[in-house]
C-alpha cells in the first residue's frame, strides 16, 4: 500500500493534461516519422515527470492547510500521512535529477518544461492568491506542452495553434475555479473569495467561444482538410461544460471528464480523424 499512496502522490490522474504536447506531431503530420514520434513520446514523459514535481511541492507547501481540509486531509498523501515529508522529498529530489537527463534525449523541449515548471513555483509563491492572473497561469502551463512538443519534433508552432491552445486552457482553468466556487465555496481558496460564479462563467464563455472560433479559422486557413472536425470540438466544449454543471463532489471536473463515455470517445474521434485524414492527405 505504501507504493500505491507514492504513485498517487504523483498524480497520474493529471497526467492526461500533458497530451497536448502531441498536438504539434498530429498536425504536422509527422507521427508516422519514428524519431518525431520518439521525440514526442520523450516530451510527454518528461512533462508527465515534471507535472509530478510540481504537485509534489504544491503538496508539502500546503501540507498544513490541507490537513485542515474535508476533502484533501483524506486524500492527499502527504496530508493524510500516508506518505510522509522525508519521502516525498526524497521522491522530489530524485525527480528533479531525472529531469536532467531530458537535456539529454529532447534537450529542444527542456526549455518549456523548465518554464513549466518556474510558473508554477511563481504560482505556488503568490499567483494563486491573485484573482485573474492565477487562471492565466495554469492556462500558459498548457501552451507549454504544446510549445515543448513542437520544440521537441522541430516544427514551427502556428499562431493560429498557439491562441487556441490558450483559449482552450483558459476554458479548462475558468471551469475549474468554477467547479470550486460552486461545490468548494470560496473559503476553499484564497483568490475565490474575490471570484463570484457569473464572472468565472463569463471568463469560460469567453475562452471557449475563442477556442472554436480560432480552431475554425485554423483549420479553414491552414488545414482545410480538417473542416469537418469542427463540429466535434463544439460538442466536446459544450459536452465538458455539462459534465461541470452537473458534478456536484469535490473532484476536479477533469478527472471526471475521463469516466465520461461521450466526451472520451468525442476526443478518440477527433484524433483518429486528424490522424487519419492528415495521413492520407500526406502533410
Amino acid at each position: 500500500m505504501a507504493g500505491w499512496h507514492l504513485f498517487r502522490l504523483l498524480r497520474p490522474k493529471q497526467w492526461v493534461k500533458n497530451f497536448f504536447v502531441f498536438a504539434p506531431i498530429l498536425f504536422a503530420g509527422a507521427f508516422d516519422r519514428q524519431t518525431s514520434l520518439w521525440a514526442a513520446v520523450w516530451a510527454f514523459l518528461y512533462f508527465c515527470l515534471a507535472a509530478s514535481c510540481v504537485y509534489i511541492l504544491n503538496d508539502l507547501t500546503d501540507i498544513e492547510s490541507d490537513k485542515t481540509h474535508p476533502l484533501k486531509s483524506l486524500t492527499r498523501p502527504l496530508a493524510s500521512g500516508h506518505v510522509s515529508v522525508r519521502t516525498a522529498v526524497i521522491t522530489l529530489v530524485c525527480g528533479f535529477l531525472v529531469l536532467f537527463s531530458g537535456l539529454v534525449l529532447v534537450p529542444a523541449a527542456m526549455l518549456p518544461i523548465g518554464g513549466y515548471i518556474a510558473i508554477n513555483v511563481v504560482y505556488s509563491l503568490f499567483a494563486r492568491k491573485v484573482p485573474v492572473l492565477d487562471i492565466f497561469t495554469i492556462a500558459f502551463g498548457f501552451v507549454l506542452r504544446v510549445v515543448a512538443g513542437a520544440l521537441a519534433i522541430n516544427q514551427p508552432l502556428s499562431a493560429w495553434m498557439f491562441v487556441t491552445t490558450l483559449c482552450l486552457a483558459l476554458y479548462l482553468a475558468a471551469m475549474k475555479r468554477r467547479h470550486e466556487l460552486k461545490n468548494l465555496g470560496a473559503k476553499s481558496r484564497s483568490s475565490l473569495e474575490t471570484y463570484t460564479v457569473a464572472v468565472v462563467e463569463r471568463f469560460a464563455e469567453i475562452s471557449a467561444t475563442g477556442a472554436l472560433v480560432c480552431y475554425a479559422i485554423f483549420v479553414v486557413t491552414v488545414k482545410e482538410m480538417l473542416v469537418y472536425t469542427i463540429p466535434i470540438v463544439a460538442f466536446g466544449l459544450f459536452r465538458y461544460w455539462f459534465i461541470a454543471e452537473k458534478l456536484k463532489s469535490a473532484e476536479s471536473p477533469t478527472e471526471a471528464m475521463l469516466r465520461d463515455w461521450q466526451l472520451v470517445a468525442a476526443v478518440v474521434l477527433w484524433v483518429g480523424v486528424c490522424g487519419g485524414v492528415l495521413l492520407f492527405a500526406g502533410h
